[in-house]
């Protein structure tokens, strides 16, 4: 008996505590293969403390772990802080926060990478759609009436026949959607009930028209198309929450209406900004950011904007390279939001690229200073060798290289040859070059070819020091070749480096 006794409190004494804290788990080093065990389907959080992004998903992902607990599903949520369990982030190759995986079977070895949205149902639905089949099967009208009740979007295809060629096609599609559930019926009550003749597919939502009915040839292809058409709000907000849908989603053209909601005419602007919406369905996303909101500052600062400018419009192209485009006129109206996108979709607009006006003493100090109105001019002299720093003001990493990149110009401020400069790229925009992220050194060799080498060493006045005195050639890429990540502009991760200004190589996010 006594054997047994210690056996047992042996036992216990190996099995790892795991906590929770508003239904997640507490994940650590010490706890993780155990919580696997228990939980082979976990969705893992990896967080920094002081991440903002982080503390923005805290109650959504909180949120999702109590639904499935509550629902009884086998679907768990976990934590961990990555800043103090160094080895597992290190172990699922945690570059940023929040970075989220998904352990299925309790199978470390190849964790999915979350895609969806960072809301409650978001979380919710791309999970169940993990674990579960792609389309749920109804067989009553109680249970599609509660699908559609549970969720802001979700899809039902109607079959009489669910083997058809045409209800496979639709189980197809409903694979390669992650954030929106899906259910499948034959059930002539539920027909009866949505007022559904034929077989079709329709989505039903709790905003704009409410559903839409495809009407067309039922392919996997035709209907993702339809479905990323309408399972978006005509007119979106910019916010943590919905930033995924809005930058996940097929169209790359976005029109932003910046407008305080706390103005008086805030309704009135928006109910002009949805009418001309209409006419541009599945072409341009209509999304408005309230300009008043401290987490959107870096956003007008990317535009060019204050907040005394506000309201105003701005058009932006995500596709291999950012294209920014203004409009003539600042009132907004219906018919001047129609004519600005009409514009843009025939070819019409020129690109819109800020610029400073040129200091008076640009080039009266050691490290010479460039705008948009100069750049090309200096950068592209054929006489001179020109090394520029792409920075920003609130970068931490630049605020670091500010000593280093003086003493340089120092060094080469008697040369005939030799323009050290910099640029405020948040402020100054240039065709030639497109700016991912903070500091980026570029240089530009003497010579009619108007070439651009990317600098990718040491960030040492040595480093510096030999990369320029060999030409460009050591420590330098040519421009497009380095391995430097690029990150999105409205980046809705943190990174080590964005909180550790002592990491040599880091870059700070746009």
């Amino acid at each position: 008996m006594l054997k047994l006794v210690l056996l047992c409190a042996l036992a216990a004494a190996g099995r790892a505590d795991i906590s929770e804290e508003e239904d997640v788990l507490v994940l650590k080093k010490t706890n993780f293969e155990e919580a696997l065990k228990a939980h082979p389907n976990i969705l893992v959080e990896f967080y920094a403390p002081w991440c903002g992004h982080c503390k923005a998903l805290a109650p959504e992902f909180a949120k999702a772990a109590g639904i499935l607990k509550a629902d009884g599903s086998d679907i768990r949520l976990g934590k961990v802080d990555a800043t103090e369990e160094t080895e597992l982030a290190q172990e699922f190759g945690v570059r940023g926060y929040p970075t989220i995986k998904f352990f299925k079977g309790g199978d470390k070895s190849l964790p999915r990478e979350y895609s969806a949205g960072r809301q409650a149902d978001d979380i919710v639905n791309w999970l169940k759609k993990r674990t579960g089949p792609a389309a749920r099967t109804l067989n009553d009208v109680a249970q599609a009436e509660s699908l559609i009740a549970d969720s802001e979007v979700a899809v039902i295809g109607f079959f009489k026949d669910v083997e058809s060629e045409a209800a496979q096609a639709y189980i197809k599609a409903a694979e390669a959607v992650d954030d929106v559930p899906f259910g499948i019926t034959s059930d002539d009550a539920i027909f009866s009930k949505f007022e559904v003749t034929k077989d079709t597919v329709v989505l039903f939502k709790k905003f704009d028209e409410g559903r839409n009915a495809y009407d067309g040839e039922i392919t996997k292809e035709s209907l993702l198309s339809f479905i990323k058409a309408n399972q978006l709000p005509l007119v979106i907000e910019f916010t943590e929450q919905t930033a995924p849908k809005i930058f996940g989603g097929d169209i790359k053209s976005h029109i932003l209406l910046f407008v305080p909601k706390a103005s008086k005419d805030f309704q009135e602007k928006l109910d002009e900004f949805k009418k001309a919406a209409t006419g541009f369905k599945g072409k341009i996303l209509f999304i408005f950011i309230d300009s008043d909101v401290d987490d959107n500052q870096r956003i007008l600062e990317f535009f060019g904007l204050k907040k005394d400018e506000c309201p105003a419009l701005r058009l932006i192209t995500l596709e291999d390279e950012m294209t920014k485009y203004k409009p003539e006129t600042w009132e907004i109206t219906a018919e001047n939001i129609v004519t600005f996108c009409k514009s843009f979709t025939e070819g019409k607009l020129k690109a819109h690229l800020m610029s400073q006006d040129i200091p008076e003493d640009w080039d009266k100090n050691p490290v010479h200073v460039l705008v948009g109105k100069n750049f090309e001019e200096v950068v592209f002299d054929p006489k001179k060798n020109v090394f520029v720093e792409f920075y920003a003001p609130w970068c931490g990493h630049c605020k670091q290289l500010a000593p280093i990149w003086d003493q340089l110009g120092e060094k080469y401020k008697d040369s005939p040859d030799v323009v050290v400069a910099k640029m405020d790229s948040t402020a100054n925009e240039i065709e030639a070059v497109k700016v991912h992220s903070f500091p980026t050194l570029k240089f530009f060799p003497a010579g009619e070819e108007r070439k651009i080498i990317d600098y990718s060493g040491e960030r040492t006045l040595e480093g510096f020091t030999k990369f320029l005195e060999s030409g460009g050639k050591e420590g330098g890429a040519p421009a497009g070749d380095d391995d430097d990540e690029e990150v999105d502009d409205l980046d809705l991760e943190d990174t080590e480096e964005d909180a550790d200004s002592d990491a040599e190589e880091g870059h700070d996010e746009l």
